[in-house]
């Protein structure tokens, strides 16, 4: 069992909880919270191993042969096709949202956008709560409906696929519960909009992208993160519309901290600061990435998963406290100068400087290189190579 697991799961609720009722210094709110989330989501982040191996066509000795036949999970992970082209769409995608409450009705876009942010924002919170209940056991888990569909159509086959449509449903009552309980919240955070609920989004959308999400190799990461490095100091310093669409999206795109309890006289509203969530999730891609090199490095068993599994983690560890002193430099600049920065800048270079760093020491440059998550690569290796992982 991995004890700072446990105690980064339960710091992430407690400052959750606690950030309502004592004031927490905003700095050293926003880096315990960020560390947490990154060590908690990086960690379960380790499931993708063994559907990777699924992909590849290793059998899972645990399950039985019925089991087995089950068709794996598709294991998909970022080209480096997209990851170059990634700066160039979310700049389209961030200057879209700068003319549309530039042109349009804030109001109106706010309104629209928070449809959307509630209906995803419902799924992210009920695959964050699911697990947690079922750790309770009992009907939680035992209830379960298994069922495969056939559902014909009409469409086109460009837009619909191929006819029947096949869907495999298979939840638990604890699944029941969770969107029960994740659709009340969403709809109150819809009529609410307070910051608590905000950051609880903010809180479900870092853990399940980071732990969902595969970058593919370190070279793939790497292209990613210089990209956005140089987007973010774009939009940051360059023009006003990063600051502008922070400020004027009324959503969980942000996690918010709060510099006083004591509401305004004048909006009735207290201080808070923000970081957007696109400071911990890419990087925390990246880190994701680098602890499943360790586990590889390591030779953990890919059947069964085990997040809290022990095993060294030199380059998550370096990598992590590469992001913490880069976080910590943002911050100090911000409030040295009194201005918007771009977290990026300081924390793109912290995050491969501290990885590149271990490998030069280590003396696995060539392996962190070689490292490969994509299917393709993998199905190319040999047997032995695959006895070897």
């Amino acid at each position: 069992m991995d004890s700072l697991l446990l105690v980064s799961n339960l710091s992430i609720f407690l400052l959750w909880v606690g950030s309502q009722f004592v004031l927490i210094p905003y700095v050293l709110h926003l880096l315990l919270l960020v560390t947490c989330i990154l060590y908690t989501a990086c960690h379960y982040s380790l499931v993708l191993r063994e559907e990777q191996a699924l992909s590849r066509g290793e059998i899972d000795p645990s399950k039985t042969k019925e089991e087995q036949e089950v068709p794996p999970p598709v294991s998909e992970t970022l080209r480096k096709e997209d990851a170059m082209q990634f700066p160039i769409i979310g700049s389209a995608s961030l200057f879209g949202l700068y003319c549309a409450f530039k042109f349009f009705d804030k109001d109106t876009v706010n309104l629209i956008l928070s449809v959307y942010f509630a209906l995803i924002g419902c799924g992210a919170v009920t695959a964050t709560l699911s697990p947690i209940l079922s750790l309770l056991g009992g009907p939680l888990t035992s209830l379960q409906v298994k069922k495969e569909m056939k559902i014909n159509h009409k469409l086109p086959k460009m837009i619909g696929g191929d006819s029947p449509w096949e869907l495999d449903i298979d939840f638990t009552l604890a699944d029941i519960v969770s969107f029960i309980a994740s659709a009340i919240f969403s709809f109150f955070y819809f009529q609410k909009k307070h910051w608590v609920m905000n950051n609880v989004f903010g809180i479900c959308f870092c853990l399940k992208g980071i732990e969902r999400f595969s970058l593919g190799t370190y070279k793939i990461g790497a292209i990613l993160l210089i990209g956005l490095f140089f987007y973010d100091i774009f939009w940051v310093f360059g023009t006003d519309v990063m600051v502008t669409v922070a400020k004027s999206l009324d959503g969980p795109i942000k996690i918010l901290f709060p510099r006083t309890l004591v509401p305004n006289a004048e909006t009735g509203k207290i201080e808070l600061s923000l970081l957007g969530l696109g400071d911990i999730v890419i990087p925390g891609f990246f880190l994701a990435l680098l602890l499943r090199f360790d586990a590889h490095n390591a030779k953990v068993p890919y059947f069964p998963t085990n997040v809290h599994a022990s095993f060294p983690k030199p380059y998550f560890h370096s990598a992590l406290v590469g992001y913490i002193v880069g976080m910590a430099t943002t911050m100090f600049v911000m409030i040295k100068f009194e201005a918007a920065q771009p977290a990026l800048l300081y924390l793109v270079p912290a995050c491969l400087g501290s990885s590149f760093m271990t490998a030069v020491v280590r003396g696995e440059l060539k392996d962190m290189f070689a490292y490969s998550e994509e299917i393709e690569e993998e199905n190319e290796k040999t047997p032995d190579d695959k006895k070897k992982d």
